[in-house]
């Protein structure tokens, strides 16, 4: 008699892009060494009116050694119903669904009342539980995603922490995020510098993902105007697509007279693209204003990246302040006198070794098995 589970994760993969999907795809993988795996995703994820990017979907070819199939309407409650049943239909001792947004919380909620047995263990992996930006509904729609829910994986204390508010008694275990090693083999510094056309010989830090406000990107914007790092002729790169009005990080960069040494490549990066973007930077910044916990780190850690973050929520849990990186407060002096310490101190070599170490404990294996230990408890 086999022992393979049959586990359904519930939430993005393909075509939707993003580190969701890249999350949920590579949890995949790693699960069906052993198990029968299959992932639902949205036919809509998010309207129009709530999604603040240019697109929602891949131009990268589909995963052919994935089973994913497009179910899920998540702003459509008959859905649901129709959903929920071929849930219950196809019985899987297992569903994993990860949760991130509050307004996801109504279609994943009643998905998993209207679909688990007795005999289906529901395990949450939570990126958060409160918010970034808050919206009336939030506190309701997390209680209703978390009341069928049987145990859940945090991917940082701060969001346990939060998730004690909500539900202080279920079984949680505390699992960070596991590296993003499904964006390629490292490259040398020079062959991504020539891929991106960057000058060989110049200092690069790199602020790479979704542009938010809470992501802090003005902060670094103030920082590079700083004179020790004018000093250093200090360049950035910044990576990513503009998910609010891009205008104010335009000002910015204007008013601080920037324009030559701050390089924006503001579209949506592809997979292919992203080794290129990380191999190329000495150094990777994330000045958040507030965070749970972040997959950027765990991009750094797979290029082994040396990285510069601020001491919010679950980035300090993340990277060891003097081993891996440096943690700043969120203020640009700050974190232009964590930039200057790296490369002064010429904190590279040391740091790289620190960081091939580190991300040994960040295995996907290992979040497989708590996953399995949970579900069996």
């Amino acid at each position: 008699m086999s022992n393979k589970k049959k586990i359904l994760i519930l939430g993005t993969a393909y075509p939707f892009r993003g580190g969701l999907a890249a999350y949920n795809e590579r949890l995949a993988e790693e699960l069906q060494q052993t198990d029968e795996v299959e992932i639902w995703t949205f036919t809509v994820q998010y309207p129009k009116l709530f999604f603040p990017g240019k697109s929602q979907f891949s131009t990268d070819p589909a995963p052919s050694h994935l089973r994913i199939k497009r179910l899920i309407n998540s702003v459509n409650p008959l859905n649901w119903l129709i959903v929920g049943r071929k849930i219950r239909k196809m019985n899987p001792d297992i569903i994993i669904s990860k949760y991130w947004l509050p307004i996801m919380g109504p279609a994943l909620g009643s998905l998993l009342r209207l679909g688990k047995r007795k005999n289906t263990k529901v395990i949450a992996v939570l990126d958060n539980v409160v918010p970034h930006e808050k919206r009336p509904g939030d506190v309701a729609f997390t209680k209703y995603f978390l009341k069928p829910v049987d145990a859940f994986i945090a991917m940082s204390q701060s969001v346990l922490n939060d998730l004690r508010v909500f539900e202080p008694s279920k079984k949680a275990s505390l699992i960070p995020h596991p590296i993003y090693d499904n964006y390629g083999a490292l490259i040398s510094k020079e062959a991504a510098r020539a891929q991106l056309k960057l000058q060989p010989g110049k200092r690069y830090i790199l602020f790479f993902g979704f542009i938010r406000q809470y992501k802090g990107l003005d902060l670094l914007l103030q920082a590079m105007a700083d004179e020790r790092l004018k000093k250093l002729d200090v360049h950035a790169i910044i990576a990513g697509e503009y998910y609010e009005d891009a205008a104010p990080y335009l000002e910015l960069l204007q008013k601080l007279q920037l324009g030559d040494r701050v390089l924006m490549h503001t579209d949506f990066i592809p997979n292919e693209a992203v080794k290129n973007y990380f191999c190329a930077a000495d150094l990777v910044v994330q000045p958040y204003k507030s965070a749970t916990q972040s997959g950027i780190s765990q991009i750094a850690y797979h290029f082994e990246k040396p990285m510069v973050v601020t001491n919010v929520g679950g980035l300090v849990e993340m990277v060891p302040d003097g081993v891996v990186g440096f943690q700043a407060a969120p203020d640009p002096a700050a974190i232009a006198a964590a930039i200057e310490k790296y490369f002064v101190d010429n904190r590279e070599a040391d740091m790289v070794a620190a960081l091939q170490k580190e991300k040994l404990q960040y295995s996907w294996a290992r979040l497989a098995k708590e996953i399995h230990i949970l579900a069996a408890s």
